[in-house]
């Protein structure tokens, strides 16, 4: 991303929530996509160039705990 200015970075977050609620489980979530923001704005990435979607319980293909990242132009 350092090199390239027009990539953005869309990190997608997911969260299991042990108690069955949707909005701890999409503010666990938010957490987490929060922090690995906050790692890459650390290393010198511009905040503008990142989307940040708190997907909560909704996990889609893979494991119900974790951070996706996906390139953007």
């Amino acid at each position: 991303m350092q090199e390239d200015g027009d990539l953005r970075l869309q990190l997608l977050a997911y969260a299991s929530d042990p108690d069955g609620s949707s909005s701890d489980a999409r503010r666990l979530s938010l957490s987490r996509a929060l922090a690995v923001r906050a790692y890459l704005i650390d290393k010198g990435i511009r905040t503008a160039r990142f989307i940040v979607r708190a997907q909560g319980d909704r996990y889609g293909d893979g494991p119900q705990d974790r951070v996706d990242l996906s390139y953007r132009y």
